[in-house]
């Protein structure tokens, strides 16, 4: 599990809106360490609001900023999850000769 606030942690938005509505309609927890244990009121209200939305986009964005900079998938995995941090100059290896 993320430590508080020191990692983004992001879905594909139609991933969480699909796990959201799964949830919804069992009217229980689906995953995590609450799985199985009905949902409060407040619960429903996220799942159904989406309120995550936010932090999904802004790690989308970054994700693909990172590909389309260095096209390196476990670099732009790592980069989409930091917060508060600036696309780094990463060396890039180049094949192709002189």
């Amino acid at each position: 599990m993320a430590d508080y606030n020191k990692e983004r942690r992001w879905f594909m938005p139609n991933k969480r809106a699909a796990n959201y509505a799964e949830e919804r309609k069992a009217k229980v927890h689906t995953h995590g360490s609450k799985e199985g244990k009905e949902l409060t009121e407040y619960e429903k209200g996220l799942r159904s609001g989406y309120l995550q939305c936010q932090s999904d986009h802004a790690g989308l964005f970054r994700f693909k900023q990172a590909m389309d900079a260095f096209g390196d998938k476990d670099y732009a995995r790592q980069f989409s999850r930091e917060k508060g941090t600036k696309l780094k100059k990463k060396d890039k290896k180049d094949n192709k000769g002189a």
